[in-house]
């Protein structure tokens, strides 16, 4: 099993980027699980036909110890095993304790054991990296961490922060950075200042991901490019970035 883990600054485009990612790796032939690490809960909309689905902690609070992996799990395009952390409710409680109780459930329930994923990816709010929003890096979740940024100055100062949790976490053996992927905003040189900004945290950007309007209209469908529009250029990039994945991955053993 493949774990990897996208970190971002919220409203970079890191759920975007997972979904179709996960649609591409599904179109590909892999079972495919998509976490949303997000109080937010839209990770996996592009997923489910634009639908917010029920996370963990809503389950939670409604059935408490009754809480079963059909309360959590909703198969999303292409057979994707959609499952969102969720938060706590607003003025009450710790988003990032949220993520830690929510994965403490999953294993519980035994949501890897029954659905038996090729892939798991973890799509986590980069902003803050406390120990909540660190759990996919921790204790084995995640062994493979990709940092999704563009070229403007506090999406990279959070990648950078990204940076520095995988490597103090490094030497537990617990995560590595497999790389940076760059979603363009079409930021002045922003090709060259992201390859400047991977290079300085000491990895590569193993992706272009160009601006395109054709991603705002599959989401505004409730689709992935992929399979929206999938005879799109932009298709074609998200392929390419699945290919990336796995050669990145390639030498985990989950």
């Amino acid at each position: 099993m493949i774990k990897i883990a996208i970190y971002g600054k919220g409203g970079i485009g890191k759920s975007t980027t997972a979904s179709n990612l996960s649609a591409a790796l599904s179109e590909m032939g892999y079972t495919v699980m998509q976490v949303g690490c997000d109080p937010k809960a839209d990770s996996t909309g592009a997923l489910c036909g634009g639908k917010k689905i029920t996370t963990v902690l809503d389950a939670l609070r409604e059935k408490g110890n009754n809480v079963t992996l059909e309360d959590i799990v909703t198969i999303g395009e292409g057979g994707v095993v959609c499952i969102e952390a969720g938060g706590p409710t607003p003025g009450v409680g710790c988003a990032g304790r949220g993520i830690i109780t929510a994965f403490e459930k999953m294993e519980k329930l035994g949501a890897f054991e029954t659905y038996h994923p090729d892939i798991v990816i973890y799509d986590v709010l980069g902003d803050v990296v406390c120990g909540g929003f660190a759990m996919p890096i921790r204790n084995g979740y995640a062994r493979n961490v990709f940092v999704v940024t563009s070229g403007e100055k506090m999406s990279m100062y959070a990648a950078g922060n990204i940076a520095l949790a995988v490597d103090n976490f490094k030497a537990r053996g617990y995560a590595r950075l497999r790389g940076v992927l760059l979603n363009c905003r079409n930021v002045e040189n922003e090709e060259a200042l992201v390859r400047k900004f991977a290079d300085d945290i000491e990895s590569s950007v193993i992706s272009v991901i160009p601006r395109n309007g054709i991603v705002q209209e599959a989401e505004e469908a409730g689709r992935t490019v992929v399979s929206a529009f999938p005879d799109s250029e932009m298709a074609a990039v998200y392929r390419g970035l699945a290919n990336k994945i796995l050669e990145a991955c390639e030498d985990d053993n989950g």
